[in-house]
């Protein structure tokens, strides 16, 4: 077994773990720094919404010698505007200018003829209109906000209303971070944009319902038992499912990786670049908030329960007097305690829930194993 599988499996058993939900006043200023970051980038520098939300032409050009950068310079000349240029399959050029009207858009088709070299009938004009990119973003918004109350309901439904609370807080999250990054990069934001951006909420909720699952089937008959507390049970659930959650978002995360990074800035493809950098974005910061927001967001709202706070206090009770009768046998006169068969509270469980199985500690001292003859 590789160090990651076996990393992970002690995991699942509980035998090492990180406290993730004894920490979570530390995840929480880290998330809070980084939406601010992104609520500030939004105010500050806004987005950069494409053609399709603003109106504006587009040029199709024929085959030219006029490498893209240049046309970039011409186009941004003739127009008075920021233009985006992408060179074509054929040899030819695609020419983005916004906020062009009609009268305008004949006068720089008419420069872009001259400055190309190419003839102005062979220069294809599209005029795109800023009603249609608020329709895409009108129903973008009204699909988003179906999306969410489906999805508090079914989490009600499915596990209870404090996880759908933290469900919905986690993608609140991940989807302000990736609006924030997006206005702080200065990427161009496309309809490909508010695809990616829809695409990310059920990577987000994937990871985040794994760990509740795995909270939810741990956390049966919690009140009947001692041992843990529901934050320890919960701190349990994110360590057992940790490598699950760290394998399958770097194998999601790689392809887009790949469109971003070497489709979009080594190969030049920018079109790759508006739906790839809100899936990568998305994709990370759905794995980490279903780690470091949601599930500790859980716990802390579970805690506040009064049983739960009865089985706190029971469980530090008895932990308490644990520690007082090993002290005292420790310093009792007459040298250390003798060892004993069986202790019903030194024993290790493997898992928290249905599928505890105690292991005894007193195996072998007493009467050995095997058929009575």
């Amino acid at each position: 077994m590789s160090r990651l599988g076996t990393l992970g499996a002690r995991l699942h058993r509980g035998e090492v773990g990180y406290d993730f939900v004894g920490k979570r006043k530390i995840w929480y200023g880290v998330s809070l720094l980084i939406t601010v970051a992104a609520i500030l980038g939004l105010t500050v520098k806004g987005l950069n919404m494409g053609i399709e939300f603003q109106g504006g032409a587009v040029f199709t050009t024929p085959k030219t010698s006029v490498s893209a950068s240049q046309a970039e310079e011409k186009a941004e000349e003739a127009a008075g505007h920021d233009a985006i240029v992408q060179e074509l399959g054929t040899g030819g050029l695609r020419i983005m200018i916004s906020g062009v009207d009609t009268a305008k858009s004949d006068e720089i088709k008419a420069e872009l003829a001259k400055d190309l070299g190419v003839k102005s009938d062979d220069i294809n004009a599209d005029l795109v209109g800023p009603s249609w990119g608020e329709q895409i973003a009108n129903k973008a918004w009204t699909g988003l906000g179906i999306f969410m109350v489906l999805v508090v309901i079914y989490l009600a439904m499915a596990f209870e209303w404090r996880m759908a609370v933290a469900a919905l807080v986690a993608l609140i999250h991940d989807i302000t971070i990736t609006v924030g990054i997006y206005a702080l990069v200065g990427f161009e934001v496309t309809p490909g944009t508010v695809i990616g951006l829809l695409t990310i909420l059920g990577y987000s909720l994937y990871d985040t319902v794994v760990v509740f699952d795995s909270l939810k089937e741990s956390s049966k008959d919690i009140t009947k038992q001692t041992r843990w507390t529901y934050s320890e049970i919960a701190n349990r659930s994110i360590n057992a499912t940790l490598v699950r959650s760290i394998n399958t978002t770097v194998v999601a995360l790689l392809p887009v990786a790949g469109l971003l990074f070497i489709g979009g800035g080594v190969l030049g493809a920018g079109m790759l670049n508006d739906i790839s950098l809100s899936l990568f974005v998305g994709l990370a910061a759905g794995a980490y908030s279903s780690i470091f927001i949601a599930t500790p967001l859980v716990a802390e709202l579970k805690e506040r329960e009064p049983q739960m706070k009865a089985l706190k206090k029971r469980v530090l009770a008895k932990r308490a007097a644990a520690a007082q009768g090993e002290a005292a046998e420790a310093t009792a006169p007459g040298g250390a305690p003798e060892p004993r068969d069986a202790e019903p509270e030194d024993t290790a469980h493997a898992v928290v829930g249905p599928r505890t199985q105690p292991v005894s500690r007193g195996r072998g001292r007493g009467r050995p194993s095997g058929k009575r003859r």
